[in-house]
């Protein structure tokens, strides 16, 4: 694995930590759905009957709602993952002058210290990794200017595996008023399939299979307006963490490249 790969897989939690975190919610939700949701809302159905549409158990009670909650959950969780590990990994390297020990009036020795940062322990950082590309490039051509064509070079691919990393996360919030949408096909469905008591003056089967069909959609639509808005902060965090590290590169690293 590369270091560009290497540092795309450390943003996003490894694989045997998102399953078990999956199977996690799952669990959860399911015990909470089992032990609390579907029994308040089939006392409220009984107490209120056709009136307790508008009671939270009973707009939550069924199963898509669980699996949008549960799925929503566990994007949540990617997109806080992701977030932390740009606040307190990552963050702190962005304004780092790795060349803080050299004299800067001096020419910089370029092959030892390329050989220093490779060996750092920040090497997978996106910052760091920034800086070993223009170093790498000014090593072989000895030119301020493709040094800096480095640095774009970096950052752009940086900003790219970032996007690429999101796609789970997009995927589940498209997904999720898919469900509301499925479970918005059966309950319409099964309430046209409760027609004929509704004609005979038996409408609480009818309201009940609406109900399925338009609480569904109501709680997709809202856990994906959450899930979007969280999104659009990390969205907006990776490309603060990406013009950071090109300013930094470029204040700390250019200005003590010297031309021979």
């Amino acid at each position: 694995m590369n270091k560009t790969s290497a540092h795309q897989s450390s943003m996003n939690p490894k694989p045997i930590m998102s399953m078990l975190v999956f199977l996690g919610i799952v669990a959860v939700i399911h015990l909470f759905y089992q032990g609390l949701v579907r029994p308040f809302a089939e006392a409220a159905i009984a107490a209120y009957g056709s009136e307790a549409t508008t009671n939270i158990w009973v707009i939550f009670k069924d199963f898509e709602q669980q699996t949008i909650v549960s799925l929503g959950l566990f994007c949540a969780f990617l997109i806080i993952y992701k977030y932390q590990r740009i606040a307190f990994h990552e963050e702190p390297l962005f304004t780092m002058d790795y060349l803080s020990a050299y004299d800067k009036s001096a020419a910089l020795n370029v092959p030892m210290v390329l050989a220093e940062l490779e060996h750092s322990a920040y090497a997978e950082n996106s910052s760091m990794g920034t800086w070993i590309n223009c170093l790498r490039r000014y090593k072989n051509t000895e030119n301020v200017q493709h040094a800096s064509a480095a640095i774009t070079d970096s950052v752009e691919i940086l900003a790219a595996q970032l996007e690429s990393g999101n796609s789970m996360i997009r995927y589940f919030i498209w997904a999720i008023p898919s469900i509301g949408f499925i479970g918005t096909v059966r309950g319409i469905g099964s309430a046209l399939a409760k027609a004929e008591q509704a004609v005979a003056g038996d409408i609480s089967g009818m309201v009940d299979k609406l109900g399925v069909a338009f609480n569904s959609t109501l709680v997709s639509l809202v856990i994906s307006i959450i899930l979007m808005y969280l999104l659009h902060v990390l969205n907006n965090r990776q490309d603060e963490m990406v013009i950071n590290t090109q300013k930094n590169c470029e204040k700390h690293l250019l200005t003590h490249l010297h031309t021979k």
